[in-house]
């Protein structure tokens, strides 16, 4: 006897976008956004290219809708702390870097394949997409932040857009060193590399104190040296799941 065609699985299309999402970044991560074509995302979905094309017009359609992901992610945490109790924008500040910590804490294995992944350089055009739409969605709140901030005397800043805009790409511009501590303390070396990342963090801090007219030691990037090795510790040994 022919054997039955497998009946097809109807699925709400917002169900289907985030699966192909899905799919489009394990892809993108494992092979290489360049490497990575429509034909593998729709291989491994098993869907037909009509049901592909039916909610992507092409591969750039995809990293899109990856870096508009990231981005509702970055600002999940700010919109907590805005919709939580009263705070002074400096303490809303401290709240999000706060859950910002939390939240990456929780997320060590699958933050571990991203940045691995990520960094390679055939996933440079990914990564570069991601951080802007990220920049891009985060820069809105972190600049009422800082404006609200200043008309309320916590803050004394010239402009609060660019005063955001600078608050992030200092994050930004520690990529490289943070790439070199993770070596090292996966080489054996934690104590020298998160001696190393305390004192950007703690440089970091006093920069964006005075970025925002803040006194010395009143913006909280990290903790204590003892907490960073902990989450150095349990980066190097936290297992590498697939992202997506």
């Amino acid at each position: 006897m022919r054997e039955r065609a497998k009946p097809r699985v109807l699925k709400q299309p917002g169900v289907r976008r985030a699966e192909l999402i899905d799919c489009a970044q394990r892809l993108f991560l494992a092979k290489g956004y360049e490497r990575t074509t429509i034909n593998d995302v729709i291989d491994v979905t098993g869907l037909s290219k009509g049901a592909f094309y039916h909610h992507f017009r092409a591969k750039e359609d995809l990293l899109e809708a990856i870096a508009e992901r990231f981005a509702r992610q970055a600002i999940e945490a700010v919109m907590v702390v805005q919709g939580g109790e009263q705070r002074n924008a400096l303490e809303r500040l401290n709240a999000v870097l706060a859950l910002s910590r939390e939240w990456k804490v929780e997320h060590l294995p699958e933050l571990k394949a991203m940045f691995t992944s990520m960094l390679r350089p055939e996933n440079a055009r990914l990564y570069h997409r991601i951080v802007d739409a990220v920049f891009g969605a985060m820069a809105p709140s972190l600049t009422q932040m800082i404006a609200e901030g200043a008309v309320f005397g916590v803050f004394d800043v010239v402009d609060a857009q660019l005063a955001a805009e600078a608050l992030l790409w200092l994050g930004e511009g520690r990529r490289a060193l943070l790439v070199q501590t993770m070596q090292m303390a996966e080489a054996g070396r934690l104590d020298e590399g998160a001696a190393m990342l305390l004192r950007r963090l703690r440089a970091e801090e006093a920069m964006i104190d005075r970025v925002l007219g803040l006194p010395t030691g009143s913006v909280q990037l990290v903790g204590s040296l003892d907490y960073l090795k902990l989450i150095m510790a349990a980066w190097v040994a936290a297992p590498v799941a697939v992202a997506g």
